[in-house]
């Protein structure tokens, strides 16, 4: 049976040819690989084997030619194991679109090949310590010396910040813009540039396995041919491309609440007390009966968004209402699940645990629920 209205026959095989996939190589290590805070490189290898990277880039170079269906369902299925996978989501469906969509064909073909193998492995760089939302005052600048930029400023909570060696970075080109936003522009950084440093690992409350990490820019000479689009347009890129990132966060918050109601299904249905299970308690199953309807509407709600998408329109104003209200669900089901769940529910060894703490920071990436609210205010005309 198939997820969605859009999904033919070719999408059925395709997740049920990851889920089997993932069930052999990531589920059986997921626990390993969040102990150990890093997801192996030889994972982003296999998936780039299986063409499971960037399926949508065009075939001449190297990917699939494939539409944002299929990533879609490789969104869901990463997230059925855990949100720390969350990093491949943002390599194929939000950095490399960047690439595909503002590169020259001579950036295309020196980049987005390796993007495909896991060769590279991507990062967007936009936030800074005094910077997250409020994107146009970023301080990291690039001044033009000739035929380099030079790159100095520094970067945080950038996912996958420690195996990234292709940077897509926001940096101000013209710090003297009379409009800050003006002054933006894009720059793609290679791993080995010199002045380009990593810094710590951060030590977050959940998505343990997901790398995460500060970047620093120290005299970085970047070439002029890195500059991805015009300059002085980055930021206009980066707000055409939040759409579809933060449809992302919507389609792995609803798939991480679907997973949660799972199991909490599963939990009630098996624990008993007082002489019977206690999914026979009135109050778990108005509990349940809650949750589950709240997940069918958003299920709908996000179908129609996924289908707008694809066909090119814009849903700004309804992506931003899915971003927000869709991980808020899944923040209090989260909730509601572990309580079901009673103590066991607080145990590591149970999956709604890691779900607890990996659920909330989904309401603050990729702009947080406030400023979700102030967009769709705005959008209304307010």
């Amino acid at each position: 049976m198939t997820r969605y209205k859009f999904e033919s026959a070719e999408h059925e095989l395709f997740r049920k040819t990851i889920r089997k996939f993932l069930a052999e190589e990531a589920e059986p290590n997921y626990a390993q690989w969040e102990k150990d805070h890093l997801i192996p490189l030889s994972f982003w290898h296999k998936l780039g084997e299986m063409g499971y990277l960037c399926p949508q880039v065009e075939e001449q170079f190297g990917g699939l030619g494939l539409d944002f269906s299929f990533g879609v369902i490789i969104q869901e299925e990463l997230e059925r194991i855990g949100s720390s996978l969350i990093g491949i989501g943002l390599h194929n469906d939000i950095v490399v679109p960047y690439i595909e969509a503002y590169g020259t064909q001579e950036q295309k073909a020196r980049w987005l090949p390796k993007c495909v193998t896991g060769d590279y492995i991507t990062a967007i760089a936009m936030t800074e310590p005094g910077a997250g939302s409020d994107l146009a005052n970023i301080q990291t600048t690039a001044i033009r010396d000739g035929d380099h930029y030079v790159v100095n400023g520094q970067k945080t909570f950038i996912t996958n910040g420690i195996h990234t060696n292709l940077a897509v970075v926001a940096v101000k080109t013209n710090p003297q813009a009379e409009k800050k936003h003006r002054g933006i522009s894009l720059l793609v950084i290679e791993g080995d540039t010199a002045g380009f440093i990593k810094g710590r690992k951060l030590d977050k409350v959940g998505m343990h396995a997901q790398d995460t990490a500060e970047l620093y820019f120290e005299d970085c000479r970047v070439p002029v041919e890195n500059l991805l689009g015009e300059e002085g347009k980055g930021f206009i890129y980066m707000m055409e491309k939040l759409q579809q990132e933060r449809l992302a966060v919507a389609i792995a918050a609803q798939t991480a609440a679907e997973d949660m109601l799972a199991l909490t299904i599963d939990y009630v249905k098996s624990r008993e007390a007082f002489g019977k299970s206690i999914g026979h308690f009135q109050n778990t199953q108005f509990k349940i009966a809650e949750m589950a309807t709240k997940i069918e509407l958003g299920k709908a709600f996000l179908e129609s968004l996924i289908e707008e998408h694809i066909a090119g329109h814009d849903v700004v104003t309804k992506v931003s209402m899915a971003k927000y209200w869709i991980t808020e669900n899944a923040r209090e089901l989260a909730i509601q699940c572990m309580q079901l769940h009673g103590g066991y529910g607080y145990m590591e060894e149970y999956k709604i645990a890691r779900r607890y703490r990996d659920i909330p920071v989904m309401s603050i990436y990729a702009g947080t629920n406030e400023v979700m609210k102030v967009i769709i205010a705005k959008n209304l005309g307010l």
